[in-house]
């Protein structure tokens, strides 16, 4: 394609995600759907030009304000991946001038919030929280994520694993915490790959398997994902259950769970059950009260420790957003709790960074629920073979899973343990 026609084409896109109806992914994912004549480097153009902006909008935003012409195109400028002799040629000299201008920008001439690229509320509540590691996040969520492999030990070990993908002309190395996790290098495509396409590796990330490693779900016993979604977490904890028990894997939207189907065929598992439910007080819950042995709650919630994947949730998330999900939070873990029997365990956990969606709503279900007690994270992590594991907790006595993207190279993760008490 043409540089100009390219640059076109960047900008149409960019002004559609930035409506922010949608997810970007969903809206980038859609755009190349409806134009298939589009090529896979056109289609890395595309993406890359789209995710640079989302992640450093502040900064361009203000460096467009210099320039003429369309918001869109000069933001696509601005962000269009690889050579710049490549982009320039689509320009006119008047934006090559403007461009090399943009381009001598250093960091020490912008303003903090050009630095950060960050809603200042968003800002405001991370600085209160990592203090003077503020820098040293914001840098770490503006850069891609690694791709993450959790390997089904029903099917194969992880030596073998990375044995295989050795040969495949793939380099991976084992992750530092979860004992089950590859981390790959690069953004290789998996579909063709033998150890995928024989289920014996999924892809997630490495602070998502030690979700799951939480739950530490058994043989024989009943287990329930109450918000499974795409089934990651569940796959995970059917795999510990070496495939035997029963384990429902609950969500509200039917879209999500019948992702869970291709990976579920591959995993070799069978005693999984997917259930749509209408919501957390769903009828089919309230008859397993008092059944269960084990449940996660992955509780959905505002995202934001996931950026370094899905940038645009910083521009689509908002304090009364946060505080309504922390609302629905509370009711799910509420309804959750039912389905445990004495002796359960109880596990709460988001990908989100606030403690409006963490912490808060832990405080607030212990209020209520004195017929639990706390199982420190810490210790738990401990009997689960996890390397180093006092280090990814915080509170007193490593009571908390606490995930940084800066500090664990993982996407930011929050967890809490209960025990029902006899």
């Amino acid at each position: 394609m043409h540089p100009k026609a390219l640059l076109d084409e960047c900008a149409t896109l960019i002004e559609q995600v930035f409506k922010f109806e949608h997810p970007a992914d969903a809206v980038v994912a859609r755009h190349f759907r409806e134009n298939r004549s589009l090529g896979s480097r056109e289609r890395a153009t595309l993406s890359d030009t789209v995710y640079k902006i989302l992640r450093e909008r502040l900064k361009l935003e203000w460096l467009a304000r210099s320039g003429s012409g369309s918001k869109w195109r000069r933001l696509a400028i601005l962000a269009f991946p690889g050579d710049r002799d490549f982009i320039k040629s689509a320009l006119t000299e008047p934006e090559k001038t403007w461009l090399d201008h943009c381009d001598a920008v250093s960091d020490a001439d912008l303003m903090a919030p050009h630095r950060h690229n960050l809603p200042e509320w968003l800002a405001t509540a991370l600085r209160e929280q990592v203090g003077n590691e503020f820098d040293a996040l914001v840098a770490s969520l503006n850069q891609p994520a690694s791709l993450d492999l959790r390997v089904n030990v029903l099917k194969a070990k992880r030596e073998s694993v990375l044995a295989s993908l050795q040969k495949a002309g793939l380099s991976g190395e084992a992750t530092p915490y979860s004992p089950l996790g590859i981390r790959l290098q690069g953004k290789p495509s998996l579909a063709k790959l033998p150890a995928f396409t024989a289920g014996e590796v999924e892809v997630q990330d490495e602070g998502s398997q030690l979700l799951a490693l939480l739950l530490d779900a058994k043989r024989g016993e009943m287990v329930v994902d109450f918000c499974a979604g795409a089934g990651g977490k569940t796959l995970a904890s059917g795999a510990a259950m070496r495939n035997s028990g029963r384990l429902y894997a609950f969500d509200t939207s039917g879209h999500r769970l019948d992702a869970l189907k291709p990976r579920l065929a591959r995993s070799g598992l069978s005693n999984v059950h997917p259930v749509a439910i209408a919501h957390e007080r769903d009828d089919r819950i309230k008859r397993l009260a008092g059944k269960i042995d084990r449940v996660l709650v992955d509780a959905p919630c505002s995202g934001l420790g996931t950026l370094r994947r899905s940038p645009d949730l910083k521009w689509r998330q908002n304090p009364q957003t946060v505080a309504a999900q922390a609302e629905l939070q509370l009711a799910i873990l509420n309804s959750a709790a039912r389905l445990l029997k004495p002796g359960g365990r109880l596990v709460y956990a988001t990908c989100s960074l606030l403690k409006e969606e963490n912490e808060a709503v832990c405080a607030a279900f212990e209020a209520a629920h004195t017929d639990f007690e706390v199982l420190p994270v810490s210790a738990l992590l401990a009997t689960l073979h996890v390397n180093h594991g006092t280090s990814l907790c915080q509170g007193e006595q490593g009571r908390w899973l606490r995930l940084w993207p800066h500090r664990h190279a993982t996407d930011g993760f929050f967890a809490a343990v209960w025990r029902k008490k006899p």
